[in-house]
């Protein structure tokens, strides 16, 4: 018997965690670059959030469950950095006081990125909505299939084995459908940022460098819970 965390199948992960440091590596060496690049517009990150809202037709509200079927969003900022997320639960937008107040180039693109997840919510966007209902499910595979996978490895409990890795396949459904979903909040932000003038031509190129690192972020991601998953179903095999 062999401990699940050492062993051959280990390699299987060498390629994503390459992948996964470089990503990480890359988003904020651009982030780092483009945060420095003030806009001609001088508009704040959160500025440019309310502008495309409001060219959205969602109200931006501080209570919005106020609002029916989900159509308002909140704006608020919170600490760290590169903490910026939308809450579908709560409707929230939520941006790192850097984008926030931040004038510079990855500040409005971020902003609009974020903003980009709430326009998916209130038009229903097939693949945020999926995500969001499965959501539970998948967050509480994530968390119990590797002990699960675990225990039943060292007792020799196959039945188990299988439970951790139907899990875990469901974490990583939850991680592959989250790529339309943010792919689809960039190219919303980018368009929005160009039909409202908020960038000129050569600083939507600094959002766009931006985002596509921000993305690389997800992709490696997905490739990571894809090499695990190949794996537990390897080790599975070789107890049999």
């Amino acid at each position: 018997m062999y401990f699940p965390l050492f062993d051959p199948t280990m390699i299987l992960l060498i390629p994503a965690m390459i992948l996964a440091v470089w990503a990480q590596i890359k988003v904020k060496s651009t982030y780092a670059k483009f945060s420095q690049v003030a806009t001609r517009s001088g508009l704040t990150g959160a500025d440019v959030a309310k502008l495309i809202l409001q060219d959205a037709n969602i109200p931006l509200s501080n209570d919005p469950s106020r609002f029916p079927g989900g159509v308002a969003c909140g704006l608020a900022a919170i600490p760290g950095e590169l903490t910026d997320h939308y809450d579908p639960r709560t409707r929230m937008l939520n941006l790192s006081e850097d984008i926030y107040y931040g004038r510079s180039i990855a500040a409005l693109g971020i902003a609009a990125h974020e903003v980009g997840h709430a326009i998916q919510h209130a038009q229903l966007y097939g693949p945020l909505a999926l995500r969001n209902i499965i959501y539970p499910v998948c967050g509480l595979g994530s968390t119990l299939a590797f002990p699960l996978f675990f225990i039943g490895l060292i007792a020799n409990f196959g039945v188990l084995m299988q439970v951790a890795i139907l899990l875990f396949t469901l974490a990583v459904f939850f991680t592959v459908l989250t790529l339309p979903v943010e792919f689809n909040a960039s190219r919303r932000a980018l368009l929005a940022l160009e039909n409202g003038g908020y960038l000129t031509a050569d600083e939507l190129y600094g959002a766009r460098k931006v985002l596509s690192a921000a993305a690389m972020t997800y992709i490696a991601a997905a490739a990571m819970a894809i090499m695990q998953l190949i794996r537990m179903l390897l080790i599975a095999r070789s107890r049999d």
